[in-house]
């Protein structure tokens, strides 16, 4: 969360979540854990809350629940726009930045060079560098250093590779238009041969961004290892807009291949909710990954907006918040490799005074029924649904009577719904209130959701984090309450609790 609280002025500043205090913040990229540190880098404009003099911004935690804004890290300036990228532990100062017994952090990151610059109008690879821990970086002086003469190729995620193909920097990046991933290798982050390049794949239905390439074990057997690739794309989304995709499959230290890829070439729409999504909400965009994160474990953060309506959203006088980080895990799920989320951090440290709400084996008439006690502007739910007769059952959240956003099951259509159409304010743009969904199947015979409710957000994990919707929210400030519905006969509530963070 931020160091500032919801004033009456700013009704959806977000209680567990970051957001930038006065500015806006787009994707998410340098992160990495740092002498005992988590480092939060961003698309930031410094000077307003729309888009627009694209730079680093930067936050700070030790604990990736409570946030430190610090001043902006690199900065546009008259030739360049910072678009987003990596930072890395250059432990063996590969790169020449180091002084004495000092290693550095390395960013790398996309230029998009503008007038008066010689390549106006060119995305190119070029770096930056700390000494001090990540609060202070200086250009380098021979930048770009990887420049395709193109103008979409951009968002640079570098990690150390060792294995048998030797020892290296590897640089995933995309040819944004072309719906391809292209990895390249360096021995010093300066000077870049090219690998190979992945893709069109799957999703294509916009341009493809924010790559990300790492191994995690299967079932958390270190003796079966997978590589996720992650590829971002804007729109062509599951529920339309942003959104983000992964592959599952091995990397040699070469090519990237895919054992998870549903079709090749252009997008088939008909196949659209078979393709593996990261998130199937409206608003979980650009996600990408830790590195150095402890104990090796893989995790995530996105921006939690959409490009739709990103500039439009009714909060002031920041804009675009981030995601709660999540770890990320591989199963295996019907005889395939499927990854599975959960909030990272322990929330327990962020719970409020107000009261714990439960009840069990409860059943759900038809309509909607108040929750005494359970009211709560931000908070984490739990709820174990047992399908009875009816056409749709779930839970209201932020719910004043008139608004409030339905997260349901419709067992006959096999789906989850997130219903934002009387969610709160939803005019700013047309293309807000909807209707989202994703599949789902009970689990033991009945539908398992764990559900972060905050003042302009729900995220939601199902099947125990294989499913994830993500939806920003504007209720007014008094819409806290919670309900359980039925439509068209009962349901039964086996299980429901909630923890007040607010």
């Amino acid at each position: 969360m931020t160091a500032v609280t919801a004033t009456t002025a700013d009704t959806f500043r977000p209680a567990l979540h970051y957001a930038a205090r006065n500015t806006w913040l787009n994707d998410p990229n340098g992160l990495i854990h740092h002498e005992g540190i988590y480092h939060l880098y961003y698309q930031n404009n410094p000077l307003d809350n729309v888009w627009g003099n694209m730079s680093w911004g930067h936050a700070t935690s030790p604990d990736l629940l409570t946030w430190t804004e610090h001043p902006v890290a690199i900065a546009c300036d008259e030739t360049e726009d910072v678009f987003s990228g990596s930072v890395v532990f250059d432990r063996a100062n590969t790169s020449g930045f180091g002084t004495g017994a000092r290693a550095p952090l390395v960013a790398v990151y996309t230029s998009a060079f503008k007038e008066p610059s010689s390549r106006d109008g060119i995305q190119a690879q070029s770096l930056a560098y700390s000494l001090d821990g990540g609060y202070n970086w200086t250009k380098y002086a021979g930048n770009p250093v990887l420049d395709r003469g193109s103008a979409n190729f951009r968002d640079p995620k570098v990690f150390r590779y060792d294995g048998d193909a030797g020892s290296y920097w590897v640089m995933v990046a995309v040819e944004a238009n072309d719906f391809k991933v292209v990895l390249y290798k360096s021995n010093d982050l300066k000077s870049w041969e090219l690998l190979s390049s992945f893709g069109p794949a799957n999703a294509t239905g916009g341009v493809w961004e924010c790559p990300d390439l790492f191994p995690l074990p299967v079932d958390g057997d270190p003796d079966n290892l997978k590589w996720v690739l992650i590829v971002n794309l804007n729109p062509g989304g599951p529920n339309n807009g942003s959104a983000g995709q992964y592959f599952v499959g091995d990397f040699d230290g070469v090519k990237f291949t895919s054992v998870t890829t549903v079709t090749e070439g252009p997008q088939d729409p008909a196949r659209l909710a078979e393709y593996q999504w990261l998130d199937w909400g409206r608003d979980y965009y650009a996600a990408v990954s830790f590195s150095d994160a402890p104990d090796n474990r893989r995790l995530m953060i996105g921006w939690m907006n959409n490009w739709e309506y990103a500039n439009k959203i009714p909060t002031s006088p920041w804009r675009g918040p981030m995601s709660l980080v999540r770890e990320v895990s591989l199963r295996t799920i019907e005889g395939n490799p499927r990854m599975v989320q959960h909030v990272a951090g322990d929330l327990t440290s962020l719970r409020g005074h107000g009261p714990s709400f439960s009840l069990e084996a409860v059943e759900i008439p038809d309509g909607q029924h108040v929750l005494t006690g359970a009211a709560g502007s931000a908070q984490r739910i739990d709820l174990s649904l047992v399908p009875g007769t009816a056409e749709e059952m779930g839970i209201v959240v932020r719910g004043n009577g008139v608004e409030g956003t339905r997260i349901g099951i419709r067992p006959a259509e096999g789906y989850i719904i997130v219903d934002r159409r009387e969610s709160g304010q939803t005019d700013f743009h047309e293309s807000f209130a909807s209707v989202d969904t994703a599949p789902i199947q009970t689990r033991n015979g009945a539908y398992e959701l764990t559900i972060f409710v905050d003042r302009c957000s729900v995220e939601v994990f199902a099947k125990e984090g294989e499913v994830t919707l993500t939806e920003l929210i504007f209720p007014s400030r008094s819409s806290t309450g919670v309900s359980l519905y039925a439509v068209g006969g009962t349901a039964i509530a086996n299980k429901l609790s909630v923890t007040q963070y607010a």
